[in-house]
């Protein structure tokens, strides 16, 4: 297996840009079992993710081009022949659960594997399959598969969701848009991803109002056409490098930025003292004035403080001068990284869903691993700020969310390095 090697220690100063949403395009790529028509996405992210996406939906019959060095995807949906999303290639991501909607919609059966992913927690998939019940789906459990049925197709309904669900509001939201009647989706997510597929499936033809509120009302259509849409920036990417002239000095600009992205992040992120500026082309971030602040953080659904930029806070907080407290109220397993931070010379004590961080003035290069997507780009920050030499091992994890990310570190002078592995 790969690892990344970091000498840490110096100011970073340049600029980084941001790519699109892994998100939003592992989000975006099933609406294509929704049309006969091609759909096409720019600002795709290279990643590893797309690549397991398209071998699953590729495995159904559609077809997936990638363009321009993989920043646009063609995707053409017109002869699905399968519909069976199979464990081998589903147990390597969770979004794949994303096409079960989609495939029930259009044609009123469907067979999905149970998912894999990151091992931060249950997530299960219930809220998936009750919002496909109140459709009128049958569904049968059984040898580790969802066996789905709509007789006579999905027809629109009130979906009730106990608490927020990302993924399943977008399956829903993609199901009901050929559902037949109204369907009213209430609780409902309301991250940007949510609204660049509800803007995708308008594009489309699909009839959508209140998406990036709590309840979204989709009048089901017949059918849905082609389109060609742009995936939204990155949000989680964007944090992550706003992250980097935080931990280490100097100042960075973010390529493609947008403030309302990352409002509770950065208005956290300013409360340490680093101060954020919006640019012509994005967002500049810049620490010049000693060692952070320490600030509590709590983990919310969107527009709270996003639990996918727990992990990389962490990280500076493991060096800011005083005490925080870190509470991730999203996923029960989302501390993993701790123990990685401690063998640097971190001070974290966690308890349950609370992490108390006391910063230290200089964390310390050691070998490390990471345990998932998100812990594996922290220890690399932590990296970054770390006195000496950090191996970051299994970062396997890295490539599934983050692209080139040492070519982006390196010019802006960091010295970091992959190490192939065998």
């Amino acid at each position: 297996m790969d690892s990344i090697l970091v000498k840490g220690g110096g100011e970073l100063n340049g600029e980084i840009p941001i790519a699109g949403a892994k998100n939003a395009c592992l989000t975006l790529m099933p609406a294509t079992l929704l049309s006969e028509e091609p759909l096409t996405l720019t600002n795709a992210p290279r990643l590893s993710d797309i690549k397991t996406m398209t071998a699953l939906l590729q495995s159904l019959g559609a077809e997936v081009t990638s363009l321009q060095g993989g920043k646009v995807l063609a995707m053409s949906s017109h002869d699905i022949n399968n519909h069976k999303a199979d464990y081998e290639i589903v147990r390597k991501m969770r979004a794949s659960i994303l096409v079960l909607g989609p495939m029930l919609a259009r044609d009123g059966h469907a067979e999905v594997s149970l998912p894999g992913g990151c091992a931060i927690g249950a997530r299960p998939v219930d809220l998936h399959l009750k919002g496909l019940e109140a459709m009128g789906a049958e569904l049968d459990l059984r040898d580790g598969y969802v066996h789905a049925k709509a007789t006579g197709g999905l027809k629109g309904g009130v979906v009730d969701f106990p608490f927020v669900s990302v993924g399943a509001t977008e399956n829903i939201l993609m199901a009901a848009t050929l559902a037949k009647g109204t369907t009213v989706i209430n609780n409902a997510a309301r991250e940007p991803e949510i609204v660049d597929l509800a803007e995708c499936l308008i594009r489309m033809g699909a009839a959508i109002s209140g998406h990036g509120t709590s309840t979204i009302t989709v009048e089901g259509k017949d059918r849905l056409n082609g389109a060609t849409h742009p995936v939204v920036t990155d949000r989680i990417e964007l944090g992550t490098y706003m992250l980097v002239p935080a931990i280490t000095g100097g100042s960075i600009e973010l390529i493609g930025g947008r403030m309302s992205l990352v409002t509770a992040f950065a208005e956290k992120l300013a409360e340490t003292g680093v101060e954020i500026e919006e640019t012509q082309r994005g967002l500049r971030v810049s620490r010049k004035n000693g060692r952070v602040s320490a600030v509590d953080v709590k983990t919310e659904p969107f527009p709270g403080f996003p639990t996918d930029l727990q992990a990389q806070m962490m990280a500076l907080l493991c060096t800011a001068n005083g005490t925080s407290v870190l509470e991730e109220t999203i996923f029960e397993n989302r501390f993993m990284h701790a123990p990685e931070l401690i063998r640097m010379g971190a001070q974290i004590d966690v308890q349950g869903g609370l992490a108390k961080v006391t910063g230290v003035e200089r964390l310390k290069g050691a070998p490390v691993m990471a345990t998932d997507l998100r812990a594996s780009v922290s220890l690399i920050l932590a990296g970054l700020a770390a006195e000496g030499e950090t191996q970051v091992n299994r970062v396997y994890h890295l490539d599934r969310g983050y692209e080139r990310v040492e070519e982006k570190l390196a010019a802006c002078s960091a010295s970091i390095t992959r190490i192939n592995g065998q």
